[in-house]
């Protein structure tokens, strides 16, 4: 590591994903010098490595931010967990490293929306360059050349196997790679996980780019401000863990955001830039007046069917006693096993209307169950989870800094099924999942169902129990949108650079000016790719 110095030609807030990749790019230029900021620690907790340590990492206060979303009105006025990675990796260091790129649709809209640059042709190649698939898809949408492993499910389980063939006895074809060509079909999940452990753009990128010593890492560095002189970006302020010591580090050439979409917003708010009024209700004074700053939040919702299960093995039988110690021989010996799979199985994306193009919802599975009212607690008795995504929400929230104190969590507000339409798409998701369970294959292995239960079955039962269950996705985005300055809630422009700013950009997701059809990451590092090329042509 480089010695402690106080000035970089580049600062990067945020060590997750996006940083890591970004700096690890810039990283491969002589001669450049980079500071990267993590609030959290180190990615040492042996649980980050191992996939089934998904359930140890995710509910660890060490490891993570301890948000909550404020309590929505279409859900009850529920408070749910809003969970994000304080840690080198980010996110990606307690997810379920499930990798799906979305739509070819979904980037095509953001050029469309005034985002030149960004439809699928332009980006497909960012895709490619970071991954290593190595099942083999067709080399037109998939790489071979990138670090990062993505990798099949090679687990194999009765279960995953007849929840594919039921999709196919409802007319959703099987799909062998839904981030191929096309993502409508069922099939297998694809994972970041190589030789059975968890990868992530700091494991695979950053930990390689330090050793070149053009990378100062400084862990537990929360930042507390952007320093401006005018309109230009100058540094950071940040504070260690505890807030007691202070320090500020300059960059010479850009300071480049990379928080995520709940803390990149707050920070450029409690730095000036945001909407007036907002910036004026927390004692903060205008540096640059941007209303879209923490607005535009989205989120996917999902909830969850739980059914006990029969005639089968789920995971619930492996994953103790005897069965589990053998599953760990096999995991330490490379070959599949249960502790080096993703948190969620079996896919069908598809279409909650027959007249659609394309998917706009999906239905996950799992071969297995948790104890409701016990995070990470798996059931005494065999079980399977079924769970409905919309995939393309319309409802949208916001973030708001509460004050200056970068201590005090912000108000984060996805506003869950706001939309009429978000309603009638996951009410479509809940029924087919009720149509693999009572008219398919799947039918066989079921003893009953015991999350709705017999007792949901109106639409308004069912659309109640959503309300009363359903669950984050853990996708956010959008919170500084990527649009033309004559978007009113667009925060930066097609190359990222904050509007009415210099030397000031925001690479992670919350530039994405709507969600994409799925998990989020590996559209994050697709835009980390490309925005750090963007910084290297300035």
């Amino acid at each position: 590591m480089p010695a402690p110095q106080d000035s970089f030609d580049y600062v990067i807030v945020g060590a997750g994903t996006a940083g890591s990749l970004v700096a690890a790019r810039l990283a491969e230029t002589p001669g450049v010098s980079i500071c990267l900021l993590e609030a959290g620690p180190s990615d040492t907790n042996r649980f980050i490595g191992i996939p089934a340590g998904f359930l140890k990492v995710i509910f660890d206060p060490k490891l993570t931010w301890g948000f909550s979303a404020d309590p929505g009105p279409a859900i009850n006025d529920r408070v749910i967990p809003a969970l994000q990675g304080r840690v080198v990796g980010g996110s990606a260091a307690i997810n379920g490293m499930i990798y799906t790129r979305g739509q070819a649709d979904d980037f095509n809209k953001w050029a469309q929306l005034g985002n030149p640059g960004w439809s699928y042709d332009d980006i497909l190649p960012y895709f490619r360059k970071t991954e290593t698939n190595t099942d083999k898809g067709d080399p037109k949408y998939r790489g071979d050349t990138g670090k990062l492993r993505i990798v099949g499910l090679h687990w194999k389980n009765e279960l995953v196997d007849t929840f594919i063939r039921s999709a196919g006895e409802l007319g959703i074809p099987y799909n062998p790679d839904y981030n191929g060509e096309k993502q409508a079909g069922a099939g297998v999940y694809q994972y970041n996980i190589g030789k059975g452990k968890r990868l992530n753009t700091a494991r695979v990128y950053l930990r390689d780019a330090i050793r070149t010593g053009r990378i100062d890492l400084r862990t537990d560095a929360r930042a507390t401000r952007v320093n401006f002189e005018g309109k230009t970006a100058t540094g950071i302020t940040y504070t260690d863990d505890e807030g007691k010591t202070t320090k500020t580090v300059t960059a010479t050439r850009e300071v480049i955001l990379c928080g995520g979409a709940i803390n990149t917003p707050r920070l450029l708010q409690v730095s000036g830039v945001g909407d007036p009024a907002h910036l004026k209700s927390i004692g903060v004074e205008v540096i640059q007046p941007l209303p879209g700053v923490g607005q535009n939040l989205r989120d996917h919702f999902t909830p969850r069917t739980v059914v006990k299960v029969s005639g089968a093995v789920t995971i619930n039988d492996i994953a103790k006693g005897p069965r589990l110690l053998s599953q760990g021989i096999k995991w330490l010996l490379n070959r599949p096993s249960v502790l080096g799979i993703g948190v969620v199985l079996g896919q069908a994306f598809w279409k909650s209307d027959p007249a659609l193009d394309s998917p706009d919802m999906l239905v996950t599975f799992t071969p297995g169950s948790f104890k409701e009212g016990f995070l990470g607690v798996l059931d005494d008795t065999p079980g399977m989870t079924l769970g409905a995504w919309q995939l393309r929400p319309e409802s949208s929230g916001h973030v708001l800094a509460k004050s200056t104190d970068l201590f005090e969590a912000p108000s984060i507000q996805p506003n869950y099924l706001a939309s009429d339409n978000d309603k009638r798409v996951l009410l479509a998701g809940q029924k087919l999942i009720r149509r693999l369970l009572n008219e398919t294959s799947l039918k066989s292995y079921v003893v009953e169902e015991v999350i709705p239960g017999p007792t949901v079955q109106t639409d308004e039962d069912l659309m109640g129990y959503a309300r009363r269950q359903g669950l984050a996705g853990y996708h956010y985005c959008g919170t500084c949108k990527m649009g033309p300055a004559t978007d009113p809630l667009a925060v930066v422009d097609a190359t990222l650079r904050v509007h009415g700013m210099n030397k000031l950009r925001v690479i992670d997701a919350s530039i994405m000016p709507d969600i994409t059809s799925g998990n989020t990451n590996a559209p994050t590092m697709m835009i980390a790719e490309k925005g750090a090329d963007m910084v290297k042509a300035a």
